[in-house]
């Protein structure tokens, strides 16, 4: 497994099956570190490449504007990397807004690509409940079962049979 943080995009040379793309709650890095117990359990996983969102230097304050280049590029990244995700796990935490995570369920809503946990106390869980239920997303109550699902659409057989891909 290769983790790859915003906004660093290295030139690789791998093989890869499957790249997952972190979607959900940071909340100018209030909401609680998600990504990393996802990250955790999926170190030993090969052909995958984890896209995390998630700087460790991000400031809360920074103007969020296009002209702003440092939230420009964080956006652009993302953007691309949700586009590049073979998988898109999404966590609404409550507690928190996640207009962001939000606005990326209705983006990728009809990509097969979502695996959605949204626990009871997100403020709009009504929504997120309903927009999988109308588009077939699979949805689970608990960054575990999040986990748990994660794994098995990595591990699902590929129905063509081809082996994984080299990324170059």
């Amino acid at each position: 497994m290769i983790e790859i943080k915003a906004p660093n995009n290295p030139t690789l040379s791998a093989i890869v099956r499957n790249s997952i793309f972190l979607a959900g709650s940071i909340e100018q890095g209030t909401a609680e570190d998600w990504q990393e117990k996802l990250v955790e359990k999926l170190k030993d996983e090969r052909h995958l490449i984890i896209y995390n969102p998630r700087r460790e230097n991000w400031d809360p304050d920074l103007e969020q504007t296009m002209e702003n280049k440092t939230f420009n590029e964080q956006v652009v990244w993302e953007l691309e990397r949700l586009e590049r995700a073979t998988i898109i796990p999404m966590y609404f935490q409550p507690g928190t807004k996640s207009p962001i995570t939000l606005l990326e369920l209705g983006l990728y809503a009809k990509s097969d690509k979502l695996i959605v946990c949204c626990p009871k106390g997100f403020w709009r869980k009504g929504n997120v409940d309903i927009v999988c239920r109308e588009n077939n997303i699979e949805q689970v109550d608990t960054i575990p079962k999040l986990i748990t699902a994660v794994t098995n659409k990595i591990n699902k057989p590929l129905m063509s049979g081809l082996p994984p891909t080299e990324l170059t």
